[in-house]
C-alpha cells in the first residue's frame, strides 16, 4: 500500500524584514547577517496573518493544486505552532471548518519546528493501520517571530524566524510522490534550554514579567546548549537522514534532492558535504529566513515549481526543532 504527496500548498504574508533592517535592529554587521546567518530578507506576519489563518490559505491553495473536493479528505492535521489566535484552542478543528471538510475529523500535533515530518509518518501510519482513512490534510502556520527580541545576543540564533503557512495532501493507493521511510530523534537533555519563560504554570503571566520581557524565546543556559548542540546535532541530522534512507532501501549515494530547514549557511552547506550532494540539489531559502515546520514545504514546492524535480527522484525532508527534535523523511518523487 502506498501513501503518496498528492499537493502542497504555502502562503508568504507581503510584509518582510530586510537584512539591511535586521542589522539595524540587532546591531549586527549586514555581513554577519547575510553572509554567516544567510538572511536577506524573511517574511513578517502582517496584523491578519494568525497562525491558523496562514494554515487555511496554504491549505486552500494544496486542494486547489490537488483538484479535490474538500468533502474528500478523511482526516485534518494541524501542524503549526502553538502561538496561535487563542491559547488552549485546537486550531485543526477550526481549519477543518474554514476549508470546507465536513467529513474530517481533525487534531493539532506539535513536535516544534519538526511537526511536519513527524506528521507526514504518522499520517502515512494511521493511513495504512484504518482503511477508513484515504485522504489526509496537514496545514498550518508558524510566526514565532513575535518572541524574538533582537536585542537579546542569547537568541541571536533565532534572529532567522519569519512567518508563514504551508499544507500538505496525502492519498493512499496512489503511486505518485510515495512517502518512503522516516526517523526521527529526541532528546530530553535539551528541553528546557531554549523557552519563553512567562506564561505558562511555573510562571504566569504577570505586569512585571511583562515588564521585564520574559514574554519572549529565551536561553537559559547558552554555554551548554551549545556545547552539547555542537557534539550532537549534526550527528543526529546525518543519522536521521541516513536511517530514513536505509529504511526505503536507499543510501545517501541516491539522494536527488534535500529539503532542509533554514540554518547558518556554514551548516547548510556542511550537512550536505558529508552527504555527498551538491548545493545544486537543494534551495538555500535566503529570502524566507526560517520558518519553522513550514521549511521543508516551501523548499519541495520551490523546487518542484523550478523544474527540479524529476519522476524517481530520491527527495529528502530534513528537520530540527527546538526541544531538541530531528527528523527526516524519505519521498520518491513523480
Amino acid at each position: 500500500m502506498n501513501v503518496g504527496i498528492r499537493s502542497t500548498g504555502i502562503y508568504i504574508p507581503n510584509q518582510k524584514m530586510t537584512s539591511k533592517e535586521l542589522a539595524e535592529q540587532s546591531g549586527l554587521p549586514i555581513e554577519v547577517i547575510e553572509q554567516k546567518m544567510g538572511i536577506k530578507e524573511k517574511p513578517l506576519p502582517g496584523p491578519d496573518d494568525h497562525t491558523c489563518a496562514m494554515g487555511v490559505e496554504a491549505a486552500k491553495e494544496a486542494i486547489d493544486r490537488a483538484g479535490i473536493n474538500p468533502t474528500d479528505i478523511d482526516l485534518v492535521i494541524y501542524i503549526g505552532e502553538e502561538h496561535k489566535e487563542y491559547p488552549l484552542w485546537t486550531a485543526a478543528i477550526k481549519l477543518q471548518q474554514e476549508v470546507g471538510a465536513i467529513n474530517a475529523w481533525a487534531f493539532d500535533v506539535a513536535l516544534r519546528c519538526g511537526t511536519t515530518i513527524m506528521a507526514i509518518k504518522m499520517a502515512k501510519d494511521m493511513m495504512i493501520a484504518d482503511e477508513t482513512i484515504k485522504t489526509v490534510l496537514l496545514a498550518g502556520g508558524y510566526r514565532n517571530v513575535d518572541f524574538i527580541n533582537y536585542q537579546n545576543p542569547r537568541t541571536r540564533f533565532m534572529y532567522n524566524l519569519g512567518a508563514g503557512g504551508g499544507a500538505i495532501i496525502l492519498e493512499r493507493d496512489i503511486n505518485r510522490n510515495v512517502v518512503l521511510g522516516s526517523h526521527l530523534i529526541t532528546d530530553g537533555s535539551f528541553s528546557e534550554d531554549v523557552v519563553v519563560t512567562a506564561g505558562g504554570t511555573k510562571n504566569p503571566i504577570t505586569v512585571d514579567n511583562l515588564q521585564a520581557g520574559k514574554y519572549q524565546l529565551d536561553v537559559l543556559d547558552p554555554k551548554g546548549m551549545k556545547e552539547r548542540l555542537e557534539e550532537k546535532s549534526i550527528k543526529n541530522f546525518l543519522e536521521c537522514i541516513r536511517k530514513a534512507l536505509t529504511k526505503s532501501g536507499y543510501s545517501q549515494e541516491d539522494i536527488d534532492y534535500v529539503a532542509m530547514l533554514h540554518m547558518k549557511r556554514s551548516a547548510h552547506h556542511y550537512v550536505l558535504d558529508e552527504l555527498g550532494v551538491s548545493s545544486e540539489k537543494s534551495i538555500y531559502l535566503e529570502n524566507y529566513g526560517h520558518i519553522g515546520q513550514i521549511d521543508q514545504i516551501i523548499s519541495l514546492q520551490l523546487a518542484d515549481q523550478q523544474g527540479m524535480l524529476k519522476k524517481g527522484d530520491i527527495v529528502v525532508l530534513v528537520s530540527a526543532g527546538i526541544g531538541y527534535a530531528w527528523g527526516a523523511n524519505v519521498i520518491r518523487w513523480g
